[in-house]
């Protein structure tokens, strides 16, 4: 499965989602009326396919991409907990720490397979849920 067909079918999964495309990364973003201002426009799941940002995860190599997911702290600690690791960021599909965003609690995965991809799947949901929480939260405050 490539970075494409992935973004489609997450698109397809989680409702309200916004995706935004630059550069060939695709940025989800929870924002059902399509109105949030740049500012407020902050990704839950991402799609990176070069070394434009990081060049831990050797994305340079033909195919190969980065499905990048938001958590929570008690998730994120849950998996990984607080102390730091060595981690090959270039193993293609291993769950593990974000190579620049693991403090803001972030995960990735090279390439993931279909067996990845179910295993991640309460991750994934976790993070689409926490997005419209904030959301949501956001918008309460706002309209108060």
């Amino acid at each position: 499965m490539d970075d494409l067909e992935i973004g489609r079918r997450l698109a397809a999964t989680f409702p309200g989602v916004n995706v935004l495309v630059a550069n060939g990364d695709s940025f989800f973003i929870y924002d059902p009326d399509r109105d949030l201002p740049p500012q407020r426009q902050m990704p839950f799941l991402t799609i990176v396919t070069s070394d434009s940002y990081d060049k831990d995860s050797q994305l340079d190599r033909p195919g190969v991409y980065r499905l990048n997911v938001g958590l929570t702290k008690t998730t994120y600690t849950s998996l990984f907990g607080d102390a730091a690791a060595e981690w090959d960021y270039a193993a293609i599909d291993t769950v593990m720490p974000h190579p620049v965003y693991a403090p803001q609690y972030w995960v990735c995965v090279l390439n993931p397979s279909e067996a990845t991809l179910g295993e991640i799947g309460p991750l994934l949901t976790e993070a689409y849920d926490f997005a419209v929480r904030k959301y949501t939260n956001q918008r309460q405050r706002h309209d108060s």
